[in-house]
């Protein structure tokens, strides 16, 4: 056992001489070249069959849906926007109509009320006309009691001054002198 120990550590050391005594790194070692181009020639047509026919389709495809996806927002966008275009129209539309609704019916209600109102006052015109004819007869029938009796008291107060003057006055004269003084 002790010389498969030490021939082993024989052929270690051989290796660790001869990989001294080797021109540096393995790659720039031109017997290994030949492999080292045949390994790189596979390793490039791998990668390039698995980028081309797995993971290039799959990007293109994510990139297709996202493109597809946008144009899609894009269209809605401009859909909705026409949308929100004509309700704002839609709005305007009903706000004047609204508006020249309201206009009109508050016309209407000014000339009822000013259809009301020259009823009332015509109707307070009337009764102030007929108050007033009442009053002018009231004012006649005053003026005229009022005439007759100044006339009688113009009467009474003439024959009681002519009677306080210590005379006698005849009726008929007293009266005629107060009826031609009372007509002016």
């Amino acid at each position: 056992m002790a010389t498969e120990t030490h021939a082993a550590a024989g052929t270690a050391a051989d290796a660790a001489h001869g990989a001294a005594s080797a021109p540096g790194m393995p790659q720039l070692d031109f017997s290994t070249w030949g492999n080292q181009i045949f390994w790189l020639m596979v390793t490039l047509v791998v990668i390039y069959f698995v980028l081309s026919r797995i993971a290039l389709p799959r990007i293109g495809a994510v990139l297709a849906d996202r493109q597809g996806t946008i144009m899609k927002d894009i269209a809605a966008a401009e859909e909705l926007k026409a949308k929100a275009f004509d309700a704002e129209k839609a709005y305007e539309k009903a706000l004047a109509d609204a508006r020249s609704e309201a206009n009109r019916i508050a016309n209407e209600t000014r000339a009822a009320i000013q259809a009301d109102l020259d009823a009332a006052i015509a109707k307070a015109d009337a009764e102030i006309g007929a108050k007033a004819a009442e009053g002018e007869k009231a004012i006649a029938a005053i003026r005229a009691n009022a005439v007759e009796s100044v006339s009688v008291v113009a009467k009474d107060a003439a024959d009681a001054i002519v009677a306080a003057m210590g005379g006698k006055a005849d009726a008929k004269a007293i009266e005629a002198a107060v009826t031609a003084r009372m007509k002016g």
